[in-house]
C-alpha cells in the first residue's frame, strides 16, 4: 500500500507517464479487496484519481475544459467528493466518449436500453479490458473462493458468446468462467428472442452434481421467469445444497410484480434446495465496468480497494450522511481508455457506514435503493460487442 499511497501527483498540465499510472492501478488491484484501513485507502485513491484525471486532461481538450471549470481545481481537492464527475448520460455520446486513438480501441460496451433510448457506450483498449476483467475476478473470488466448480449457467448457449459478439450476459457468464470445471447453459433459444427452460439437461445437471459445491448465475428477472416459476409450477426441487448462486439486473421488473429482494432469495433457496444465504445478488453498470458490488452475508454491499462510492444529497449533491438516501455516485481506478473514474449515476442508494460491516470487510459498505425517479429506464447491463476500425471517438 505504502508504494501507491505515496506515488507522485503533479499538478494539473504536469505530464503523467503512462506506465506510472499503470503500476499506481496495478498496486491497488494487488491489494486484498476489502482489508485495507479506509482512511490510508482514501488517501491512495484520492492521489492516483487526481493522477488519472490529469492524465484525462492531457489527451482530451473537451474533458480539459470540463475539468478547468470545475469549482475545486485539482490540487486544491482533498476529498475523492471534491474531484469532478461526470453523470452517466455523457456517455450516450456517439461516437462514445474517448481518450485513446481510434487505431487502440478494442471493444465498444454498449448497455440496453429500452426501445427509443439512446444507450451508453464505452471504449476499452487492451489495458483496460485486462484490468476489467482482473477487478471482477478480485471481487468475486473475495465471496465464493477460488476452487473451480460446475458451472450453471441460467441462460442460452447463444448467450455464451463469442469473444467478436459477446453481450452483456455473455460477459457476465464468461467473467465467472476462470471459476468453472465445466459451463452448462440450461436454457434454449425459442422464437421471437424468447427462451424455454432444457428441464431434461438441468434435471441431469442436479442429479450429477448434488453432491458438489456448484456454481450458478443468471440475470435476477431471467431465473426468476425462466426457472423458480417453471419449477414452482411443477413441484421440482433441484437439491443441490451446496451451491453459490450470483445474479444481476432486471430488479425493476420484479418489483412491478411486488417481488422483493426476500421473496425472490426464499423462492430461489426453495428450488435449489439450499440456504438464502447462498444467493448473492451484485449492483454493476457498464460505464463503471471491471466493478462489482455483491451483497454481503448482512445484505450489505462493499467497495473494493481501487474503487469508491459516494451517496450525494439529490437537492444539494453534497455526500449525504450515513443512512440518508441520495444519488449513487461511483469512483474507479481501473479506466484509462475513457474518463470513467468518477460518474454520478441514475440510482439511489445510502451508505451503511465506512468500515466495521459484521462481515469482516472493511471500507465503505451501502445498500442499493431503486432508481432515481423519473429516470429513463437504464437497461441491466447488456453488452454489444463491436471492433473497431474507423471513426475517431475521442472527446
Amino acid at each position: 500500500m505504502t508504494q501507491v499511497a505515496n506515488q507522485r501527483v503533479a499538478d494539473h498540465g504536469t505530464e503523467h507517464p503512462v506506465g506510472e499510472l499503470e503500476r499506481g492501478i496495478s498496486g491497488l488491484l494487488g491489494l486484498a479487496p476489502y482489508a485495507i484501513d479506509p482512511a490510508e485507502r482514501q488517501q491512495a485513491l484520492l492521489l492516483l484519481l487526481k493522477s488519472e484525471l490529469d492524465y484525462a486532461c492531457q489527451n482530451s481538450a473537451a474533458f480539459h475544459n470540463y475539468v478547468r471549470h470545475w469549482p475545486v481545481r485539482l490540487a486544491d481537492a482533498h476529498a475523492i467528493a471534491d474531484l469532478p464527475y461526470l453523470p452517466v448520460s455523457a456517455f450516450k455520446a456517439n461516437p462514445p466518449l474517448s481518450l485513446i486513438p481510434a487505431a487502440q480501441i478494442k471493444r465498444t460496451l454498449t448497455s440496453s436500453s429500452t426501445s427509443g433510448q439512446v444507450p451508453s457506450r464505452v471504449v476499452l483498449d487492451a489495458a483496460t479490458s485486462r484490468r476489467m476483467t482482473k477487478g471482477v475476478l478480485t471481487i468475486i473470488r473475495d465471496f465464493i473462493g477460488s476452487a473451480r466448480r460446475p458451472y450453471l449457467v441460467i441462460d442460452t448457449k447463444e448467450n455464451l458468446g463469442r469473444q467478436s459478439e459477446l453481450g452483456a450476459r455473455g460477459a457476465a457468464i464468461q467473467a465467472l468462467g476462470s471459476f468453472a470445471t465445466e459451463i452448462v447453459p440450461c436454457l434454449d433459444s425459442a422464437p421471437g428472442g424468447n427462451s424455454t427452460l432444457d428441464l431434461e439437461k438441468l434435471l441431469a445437471f442436479a442429479n450429477q452434481w448434488k453432491d458438489a459445491s456448484v456454481l450458478v448465475y443468471g440475470f435476477t428477472y431471467v431465473i426468476w421467469t425462466q426457472l423458480v416459476q417453471p419449477l414452482k409450477r411443477r413441484g421440482i426441487k433441484l437439491n443441490i445444497a451446496d451451491v453459490q448462486i450470483l445474479h444481476s439486473g432486471g430488479w425493476k421488473r420484479l418489483e412491478q410484480q411486488s417481488v422483493t429482494k426476500d421473496v425472490f432469495n426464499r423462492e430461489v433457496a426453495d428450488v435449489f434446495g439450499c440456504a438464502p444465504n447462498r444467493i448473492i445478488d451484485y449492483y454493476g453498470m457498464v460505464e463503471n465496468v471491471g466493478v462489482v458490488y455483491p451483497d454481503c452475508e448482512h445484505g450489505c454491499k462493499h467497495v473494493p480497494a481501487f474503487a469508491d462510492v459516494i451517496i450525494r444529497d439529490p437537492l444539494t449533491l453534497a455526500p449525504a450522511k450515513p443512512s440518508r438516501p441520495g444519488i449513487v455516485q461511483v469512483c474507479s481506478a481501473l479506466p484509462t481508455s475513457f474518463p470513467g473514474f468518477l460518474l454520478l449515476t441514475d440510482d439511489m442508494g445510502e451508505v451503511v457506514g465506512y468500515d466495521g460491516c459484521a462481515c469482516g470487510r472493511r471500507g465503505t459498505y451501502f445498500r442499493f435503493l431503486r432508481r432515481v425517479p423519473k429516470v429513463e429506464t437504464r437497461g441491466c447491463g447488456n453488452l454489444e460487442t463491436m471492433r473497431h476500425q474507423g471513426a475517431n471517438g475521442r472527446l
